[in-house]
């Protein structure tokens, strides 16, 4: 990764811009004016077509006939979907990263679950801990895994899509602490070397987010009828 002094000023627009439609700042749907990303982050329009062009290969950003670009909405199918690939594909992770972690892996991963727990949003109860990469829980579990294609696909290829919908979940969810926990345990199969279980936390982890997902759309149809 390259250090901040370092990046282009593609990378930086990139990066703000990405932390913008993940966090929600940028809404879901919202059509790209050009000029006026231009001027919010007060670059010339050349840097901020590459960085809108990475970010349509990353799935943030989608093109529509006679609409443009604009941030990507999924459908609630859509959202589904991509909730039952995390559901097999994190599943399979955790279990290897119970067989393939080291010691300092699992060392590290319980470190980060102390910083979470220091966090005050968390503290206060309204929020989980949200960060990117290194700092993030799944995130450290999938390179665990040591499986390069499963990192590719999770890490790279949908990483920020999936990021961007844990996000906003995880804002109607208010109940960081049940996070916390369904963490707790599967850092503990992992540490046991239990993939079996492993795998069946994590399941169960991501089906739970699956639900809230669920009962929001199912909440959202029963006041719109």
């Amino acid at each position: 990764m390259k250090s901040v002094d370092n990046l282009t000023l593609a990378d930086q627009v990139l990066m703000k811009f990405q932390e913008d439609i993940v966090r929600g700042d940028v809404a879901p749907g919202s059509k790209i004016s050009e000029s006026a990303l231009a001027t919010k982050y007060g670059v010339s329009r050349g840097p901020l077509r590459e960085a809108i062009s990475r970010l349509e290969s990353r799935g943030l950003i989608e093109r529509a006939p006679n609409v443009g670009a604009r941030v990507v909405s999924l459908s609630y199918q859509e959202l589904i979907e991509l909730y039952q690939i995390r559901e097999s594909l994190e599943s399979l992770a955790c279990r290897l990263a119970a067989e393939n972690m080291t010691d300092e892996d699992i060392k590290h991963l319980k470190a980060l679950l102390h910083e979470h727990k220091q966090d005050q949003n968390f503290k206060d109860g309204t929020a989980y801990y949200k960060q990117q990469g290194d700092l993030d829980f799944h995130y450290c579990i999938i390179y665990g895994s040591k499986n390069k294609k499963l990192i590719h696909l999770l890490c790279e290829e949908l990483y920020h899509l999936i990021l961007m919908y844990r996000h906003q979940f995880s804002n109607i969810s208010k109940h960081p602490q049940k996070a916390f926990t369904h963490h707790q345990r599967i850092v503990e199969a992992i540490e046991e070397r239990d993939g079996e279980l492993a795998e069946i936390l994590m399941r169960r982890h991501i089906q739970k987010s699956r639900t809230v997902v669920e009962t929001y759309f199912e909440n959202q149809n029963a006041q719109e009828s």
